[in-house]
């Protein structure tokens, strides 16, 4: 466990213990029968101690139950305008940066009331859990609308992928029947030549041999008119 990063929350210089006092007790910045003592367990109720190990070594840091002045305040607002412009947190809309620091401002203050009045710190606390719940709640809403929204993103893309292929379908199928018809129409024309060329062959055999009839009616008529002129 690594140390824990900075806070504006107050806390006082930590403290090197081993497991087994870790085991039996857990340190105070104060003796035990000394004063503030019961504030300091209010606090650390509402600001568990912070604990990590470095190396073999392992520290425990408790929230601050010194009585803070006017100084305190002022610094508090100079540390939050200094950690916002170092995180570059945005002025305005959601940003987790501003959100963060701005949290560990309200910790702060809620620390600095409960030592002037528990009852007013409790009631800030209750307060600050209200507002985390709601943020949780909007947070979790905005969340699934933006799934929402994502999935049926993807639903019209995929629904438009579906009409673009069924639409370039319907034009491979167009050039098809297109092709088709091309060769329909090419082998009707070809089918109509030979036809064309068919009968006219057939006509002109046709007038040939009415010629040839013709012909040879006309040589029977002279002939028969001659045999019939030598009889008389």
């Amino acid at each position: 466990m690594v140390a824990p990063s900075e806070t504006l929350v107050k806390y006082d210089h930590p403290v090197l213990v081993n497991k087994t006092e870790m085991k039996s007790r857990k340190p105070t910045s104060e003796a035990a029968d000394g004063p503030g003592q019961g504030i300091q367990e209010i606090l650390d109720r509402i600001f568990p101690p912070r604990e990590w190990t470095e190396g073999d070594q392992r520290w425990v840091q408790q929230v601050s139950s010194a009585p803070f002045t006017r100084a305190d305040v002022i610094h508090l607002e100079e540390l939050l305008d200094g950690r916002l412009k170092e995180s570059q947190a945005r002025d305005t809309g959601i940003c987790p940066q501003r959100r963060g620091l701005y949290s560990q401002c309200f910790d702060e203050l809620i620390r600095q009331v409960t030592i002037e009045c528990t009852e007013r710190g409790a009631l800030l606390l209750m307060v600050r859990d209200e507002v985390q719940m709601t943020l949780a709640v909007y947070q979790a809403l905005n969340e699934g609308s933006t799934a929402f929204g994502t999935r049926k993103a993807l639903q019209a893309e995929l629904g438009k992928a579906d009409e673009e292929k069924a639409i370039w379908d319907l034009e491979e199928k167009n050039r098809e029947l297109k092709r088709q018809l091309s060769d329909v129409t090419a082998e009707n024309e070809a089918i109509e030549e030979r036809e064309n060329e068919r009968q006219q062959t057939e006509d002109t055999k046709h007038a040939e041999e009415i010629h040839f009839l013709n012909r040879a009616n006309e040589q029977f008529k002279n002939k028969l008119e001659g045999i019939i002129a030598a009889k008389t």
